[in-house]
């Protein structure tokens, strides 16, 4: 008999020539005719459990007509557009209708879409479409072909090229962890004027491999297309000081006045990329002190347009140094070119800084000019748009001061070169912290499976199981959430995201700033702390509220109007069920109190009611079509009564809010 009426029902749906769907009160499609599946041009399966308006020229508008109908109960004759798969489009009018349960409780809409489009243009238009899509695609698959062979070939030299860039990166930056590190460790001891002079020299010289290897690093990554920017909140004003006062002591040797001038009508905190915008001027300030000799250098930041959105802000840098021939001014921002074939030998540099400089300032979809005269001068400015927020800044990287206070942190320090663990161990003796060190990724999972340790400085590249290897392991099989972070040599971006992905905080380039690893190091235990406080603030809040909308969130997408149509008609529905439940309990009207716990359980998931409530809810509706375990139901009913007067107060107060957003 069931079969007989299901194939009944089908024949009635099967009989509409026009696209016929069934769609639940979240938009997904639950049922459909042919007429559906060949208007779109997808199978049952493809279509069944999508959302309904994805298959509309205009999506929202399709939303509009399907809240329409809940709101009035029905619609007729709505103008649309259906869209094929193939891009085929076909006007319809859109009808449609709520249907209900036995319970009267609204289970969605059925929808008949009348196609109206004149069929003659459409099958002569069809039939162009079919021809040009197969001469299309016969050409679209030659050009392939052709195409996939040239991706090869480029992906395999970008590969050849980043893994040669790795290697040299790790050989060079290696070696030169240990020299600049134990330089710094011994300018800090009582040294001979001589001595103190030799050693700086060797550090100026290491600084100077080390800004070479970064240039040339930098420019591969915008060769291969790596180059990617952050969009966070950050003060603009605060950010350009702390560039300025990098070059305070550099300015100060050379008797060069270093200036800013800043415009205050330029928005407190804006969205960018404060690491980027740090680069460009550093390069740009950097140059300006190299090349003047004597007078000052000005920094400039104002404010050239401003809308709701966004704002334009024009940065430069000018100095009163040698200044750039004019028929230069063309190629200095191209690679390895320089103002003249002296400058590199007088001055020092790669040549590189200006062309990163420029595709920095490009791929932010801004522009940089220069303007310049030999022997006054030259002014570098560029423009750059950044977006306007309400959001509060992040706190940009500040290098910290040691803090005496903070003591008892045991760090465990994995690095295979005996040369870099006898230098973390100095710097980490240095902040008062205890370490362990583990030679490669294996004894680190070993140390750390009978250890606790507050943070972990990770090296990659190390024999039997490399930093990456090891993260995995910790994160994965020993399900540790300490603090990791990656000590490279290798600074491109490949690596920069492979850590991320295997669940690293932060990353060191080596060779290691002590005052940059002390400021991670305690950045990162600040966080852990943090979210261990928020963690228990939560779990008290959870304890307090009754509901948790995440569900009805997710299932509404977050949208207002739909939210509130919901929880209206929890609100709406719920205290009559309270009162029938509490009145046929107490009258021992065992039929509708059934009924009316079985009509109030699908709601707990809905607006997060706990599972224990479910269930609590199931067994007095077992007991009304028993009347067993009669001891225990009194006290269930009244805890359910109670909840669920909890929840339509909370639900109230979050109604409430709901609709000040929309």
């Amino acid at each position: 008999m069931e079969n007989q009426e299901n194939q009944y029902a089908r024949s009635l749906i099967e009989a509409s020539l026009d696209p016929l769907v069934t769609i639940n009160i979240d938009g997904k499609i639950m049922d459909m005719n042919h007429a559906t599946i060949n208007i779109t041009g997808l199978s049952r399966e493809e279509l069944t459990d999508s959302d309904f308006f994805d298959y509309f020229t205009e999506p929202q508008k399709a939303r509009e007509v399907y809240q329409e109908v809940f709101a009035n109960g029905s619609v007729a004759d709505s103008p649309l557009t259906l869209r094929h798969k193939k891009g085929k489009l076909t006007d319809v009018l859109f009808n449609g209708s709520i249907y209900k349960d036995e319970y009267e409780k609204v289970l969605g809409v059925v929808i008949v879409a009348r196609d109206v489009t004149d069929q003659k243009i459409i099958s002569n238009q069809l039939n162009e479409a079919k021809a040009f899509a197969e001469l299309a695609t016969k050409i679209a698959e030659e050009a392939q072909i052709k195409a996939e062979g040239a991706t090869r070939i480029a992906v395999d030299s970008v590969k050849a090229k980043q893994q040669f860039l790795s290697n040299m990166s790790h050989e060079i930056r290696t070696p030169m962890n240990a020299i600049i590190g134990f330089t710094k460790v011994v300018l800090k001891t009582e040294l001979s004027s001589k001595q103190r002079e030799y050693l700086q020299a060797i550090k100026t010289s290491g600084d100077a491999l080390i800004v070479l290897i970064n240039d040339i690093l930098d420019l591969a990554k915008v060769d291969s297309g790596k180059m990617s920017f952050e969009r966070v909140p950050f003060k603009m004003a605060k950010s350009i000081a702390a560039m300025i006062h990098v070059f305070d002591i550099k300015s100060q040797e050379k008797n060069v006045k270093l200036l800013k001038e800043y415009d205050l009508s330029i928005p407190e905190v804006v969205v960018g990329d404060p690491v980027r915008l740090h680069q460009i001027i550093l390069n740009l300030v950097s140059n300006a002190v190299k090349f003047t000799a004597k007078g000052k250098i000005i920094v400039s930041a104002r404010l050239v347009e401003e809308n709701d959105k966004d704002v334009i802000i024009e940065f430069a840098v000018s100095d009163t140094g040698i200044g750039i021939l004019e028929n230069k001014m063309e190629t200095i921002f191209e690679n390895f070119q320089q103002a003249s074939s002296g400058t590199s030998r007088i001055y020092g540099g790669t040549g590189l800084g200006l062309a990163i400089v420029k595709q920095l300032v490009e791929g932010q979809k801004g522009s940089i000019k220069v303007q310049s005269a030999i022997g006054q001068g030259s002014t570098f400015s560029f423009r750059l748009p950044f977006l306007k927020t309400n959001s509060e800044a992040q706190i940009i990287e500040e290098i910290i001061t040691l803090d005496d206070d903070i003591k008892n942190i045991k760090v465990l320090v994995v690095e295979d070169i005996a040369l870099n663990q006898l230098l973390m161990r100095t710097l980490l003796d240095e902040f008062g912290f205890t370490c362990d060190i583990a030679s490669n990724g294996q004894i680190a999972i070993d140390k750390l499976q009978t250890n606790t340790y507050d943070i972990i400085l990770m090296d990659l590249q190390m024999p039997i199981m490399n930093g990456f290897e090891a993260t995995e392991y910790i994160r994965n099989k020993l399900n540790l959430n300490v603090p990791i972070v990656a000590l490279t040599a290798d600074v491109t971006t490949v690596d920069i995201d492979k850590c991320k992905a295997v669940g690293m905080n932060d990353y060191l380039s080596k060779p290691v700033d002590e005052r940059l690893l002390y400021s991670k190091i305690i950045g990162l235990l600040k966080k852990v702390y943090q979210t261990k406080q928020e963690e228990i603030k939560s779990i008290l809040e959870v304890k307090t509220r009754c509901i948790d909308l995440n569900y009805l969130m997710n299932r509404t997408k977050s949208n207002p109007d739909l939210m509130s149509e919901m929880i209206s008609l929890y609100l709406e529905q719920t205290p009559p069920l309270i009162f029938a439940m509490r009145q046929s309990f107490d009258k021992k009207d065992w039929t509708t109190l059934y009924s009316t716990v079985h009509k109030m359980i699908p709601s707990f998931s809905i607006v997060g009611i706990h599972q224990d409530f479910e269930t609590m809810a199931k067994k007095i509706q077992d007991f009304a079509g028993k009347q067993s375990e009669v001891e225990s139901i009194p006290e269930m009913v009244l805890q359910l009564e109670n909840i669920c007067v909890q929840a339509c107060r909370e639900l109230e107060e979050e109604l409430i809010i709901i609709k000040k957003m929309k």
